[in-house]
C-alpha cells in the first residue's frame, strides 16, 4: 500500500488567501506522485466567507476535508483538531496564510524517509514582520528554553512533519492550554530541523496581536516549567532579605536618634517593594491554579459543527 499523507491546514478569517493556498497546496500535490494524500481545513469559527470557499472547494476536491468549529477555539486547538481527524502515516501542519511555503513539505518528507520521527521548519529570515516582534519571538523562544524542563527548537513554529507515531502520543496529551510545538518536543523521538526561509504573508493580516501573543507565550512557558513557582520563592527570599535591611535601619534610627521621621522612606519602599512582590507571586500561582480548573472542568477541546469530506467510519 501507498504511504498516506496527512496535510492539516487551520484557518481564521483567511478568506483574501483561501483561492491561492488551494493552488498552491495543488501544484505541491502534483509533485508528490507515490503518496496518497489527504487536505484536512479546520476553520476556527470564521467570521467571513472563510467556510463557504472551503466547502465549494471541497465539493469539486475528494482528498479534501474540512472540519468546521462552532465558535472560535484558538489556533492551537484547530492544529489539535486536525491531528485528531488526520489518517496519514505522515502528519504536516501548515498555516494557510502562506508563510510557510507548502513546497518545503516535499524536503519534509525526503527527511522521513530517511528515518526521522519528525522534521521541524527552523526560520533563517522572516521577512514583512516588524521589529517589535522580531525582537520579541526572538526573546521568547531563548526565556522559554531557559524556563523549560524540555529543550524546545529556537525560531520554530507549527510548521512541521511527524510520524504516525508521535501523533498517536500527541492524541494521548488531553491537556486544555495547548503548546503544540512544545508537545513535540516533549514527546522525543528522532527530530530534525530543517532550515526554510519564511514568505511575507499572502493576504489579510496576522491572527496574532500583541494580546494573544503574550497569552500565547504564557501557556508555553506555564505548560512546560514550574521554574515561575520557584522563582517567585527567591523573589521572596530577596524581598524578605531588604525586609530585613530595613527594619534594621529602623531600629537604628529610633535608638540612635531624635529624628523618628527621618525613616519613614526607607519604611515606605520596604512596604510598596513587598506589596509588589506578594501580588506577582500570587498572580503566578494564580495562573497555575487557573490551569489545574481547566483541567478538572474535563470539558471538551472544541465543537465541531460541520465535519465534510471524511470517509465513512468503519
Amino acid at each position: 500500500m501507498q504511504q498516506r499523507l496527512s496535510v492539516v491546514i487551520p484557518c481564521y478569517n483567511e478568506e483574501e488567501v483561501i483561492a491561492e493556498t488551494l493552488r498552491r497546496l495543488a501544484e505541491f500535490r502534483a509533485m508528490v506522485v507515490d503518496m496518497d494524500c489527504e487536505f484536512i481545513f479546520v476553520d476556527d469559527g470564521s467570521k467571513d466567507r472563510t467556510r463557504a470557499l472551503l466547502l465549494a472547494a471541497q465539493a469539486e476536491n475528494p482528498e479534501m476535508r474540512v472540519i468546521g468549529f462552532a465558535r472560535n477555539f484558538g489556533h492551537q486547538t484547530a492544529v489539535t483538531a486536525g491531528i485528531d481527524a488526520a489518517s496519514g502515516d505522515a502528519v504536516v501542519l501548515i498555516d494557510a496564510d502562506l508563510q510557510d511555503p507548502p513546497e518545503v513539505i516535499t524536503e519534509m518528507i525526503a527527511l522521513w524517509r530517511n528515518g526521522y520521527h519528525v522534521v521541524y521548519g527552523t526560520r533563517v529570515d522572516r521577512p514583512g514582520e516588524s521589529a517589535f516582534k522580531l525582537i520579541t519571538a526572538r526573546a521568547f523562544y531563548r526565556v522559554l528554553n531557559q524556563l523549560s524542563d524540555v529543550p524546545i527548537p529556537l525560531d520554530t513554529g507549527d510548521f512541521r512533519l511527524m510520524d504516525r507515531q508521535v501523533v498517536e502520543v500527541l492524541k494521548a496529551m488531553p491537556e486544555r492550554d495547548r503548546f503544540v510545538r512544545g508537545m513535540v518536543s516533549w514527546v522525543g523521538f528522532k527530530q530534525v530541523a530543517l532550515p526554510y526561509r519564511r514568505a511575507e504573508r499572502f493576504a489579510g493580516e496576522s491572527k496574532y496581536p500583541l494580546r494573544k501573543m503574550v497569552r500565547f507565550a504564557t501557556d508555553g512557558i506555564l505548560s512546560f516549567s514550574t521554574k515561575p513557582l520557584q522563582l517567585s520563592i527567591t523573589i521572596g527570599l530577596v524581598a524578605s532579605f531588604l525586609a530585613l535591611i530595613g527594619i534594621i535601619n529602623t531600629l537604628i534610627v529610633r535608638l540612635t536618634t531624635t529624628d523618628w521621621v527621618a525613616g519613614w522612606a526607607e519604611i515606605m519602599v520596604a512596604i510598596l517593594f513587598i506589596g509588589g512582590v506578594q501580588l506577582l507571586c500570587i498572580g503566578i500561582l494564580g495562573e497555575y491554579i487557573g490551569r489545574i480548573y481547566n483541567e478538572i472542568k474535563r470539558r471538551p477541546l472544541y465543537v465541531v459543527q460541520d465535519r465534510i469530506g471524511f470517509p465513512p467510519k468503519e
